[in-house]
């Protein structure tokens, strides 16, 4: 039994007793596949019950063990009572939650409306606060377990036309990179995954403009340079070998590189294009 213990704690992705949220497509479930395929047991959560049952039957199919519940990642009480009811819905505390839900939300600052602002907020950035909030204490008290968070290289592109969604990622990554340094006492791994454009419907589910909605969603799904598939493995791995970033694709680590070797040239540049290109 102990050194079942010590083989989860150096690779917390294998055989886990996964949480994944937005799990009933795109990069959620990838991630709950990537972690059948790793004998882990699957929590999938979706706000779409009936997609995240999908997930589930894809799991069942590779011969994998998961169940599925739906839940509105944006409410305190709603994210209370997932964490009240994984450990019985997967016959086992919770060893690792990926908090992946996730909107998209576009358009110029003064177009866009506070009840869009707090939509974005609510799933973005407090979806993941309500996951943080409500699961650690339970990793607390086994002494271990690990975090997967959501971001987006958005996160620090700071895009125009983009402002609650950047804004939303931002604090996705802020709140990754303290809790990494704070839970290490604890010994709960954290990753935060900032990929730039990834095939997933995040775009045909959120709210972009009809200009650019046709547009963004024909780049999100022809000229991706990975799947999320792909990303699903490399984060999981990253997490195994104890690292707080997956930057997945070469862009997003160009972007990476660029902001923080000069971020005021990179703010004049990121003006400049902007105004040249609008």
């Amino acid at each position: 039994m102990m050194n079942f213990l010590r083989k989860r704690a150096a690779r917390p992705s294998h055989g886990a007793f996964a949480v994944v949220t937005g799990a009933g497509s795109g990069i959620g479930r990838s991630f709950a596949l990537e972690l059948t395929r790793r004998g882990g047991t699957v929590l999938c959560v979706d706000i779409n019950l009936e997609a995240a049952r999908e997930t589930v039957r894809l799991i069942e199919a590779m011969g994998g063990r998961a169940a599925a519940m739906t839940c509105d990642v944006g409410s305190a009480e709603a994210v209370k009572a997932l964490s009240e009811q994984a450990e019985g819905l997967l016959a086992h505390p919770v060893t690792l939650l990926i908090n992946n839900a996730g909107v998209g939300l576009g358009g110029k600052f003064e177009d866009v409306s506070l009840d869009d602002w707090q939509w974005c907020m609510n799933v973005n950035l407090w979806g993941v606060i309500h996951g943080c909030h409500y699961f650690v204490p339970g990793f607390q008290r086994a002494g271990g377990g690990a975090i997967i968070n959501v971001a987006s290289a958005a996160s620090y592109t700071a895009a125009p036309e983009m402002s609650a969604y950047n804004v939303t990622k931002a604090g996705v990554r802020a709140l990754s990179e303290t809790l990494y340094a704070e839970l290490k006492k604890d010994n709960i791994r954290v990753n935060v995954l900032c990929p730039t454009l990834v095939p997933t419907n995040i775009i045909k589910n959120g709210r972009i403009p009809g200009r650019y909605s046709g547009l963004a969603d024909h780049a999100l799904m022809n000229y991706a340079m990975t799947t999320s598939d792909e990303v699903a493995a490399l984060t999981l791995d990253r997490l195994d070998r104890g690292e707080l970033y997956t930057t997945p694709q070469i862009d997003a680590k160009l972007f990476w590189l660029m902001k923080r070797a000069s971020p005021n040239l990179y703010a004049d540049f990121l003006g400049f294009s902007y105004r040249f290109l609008k």
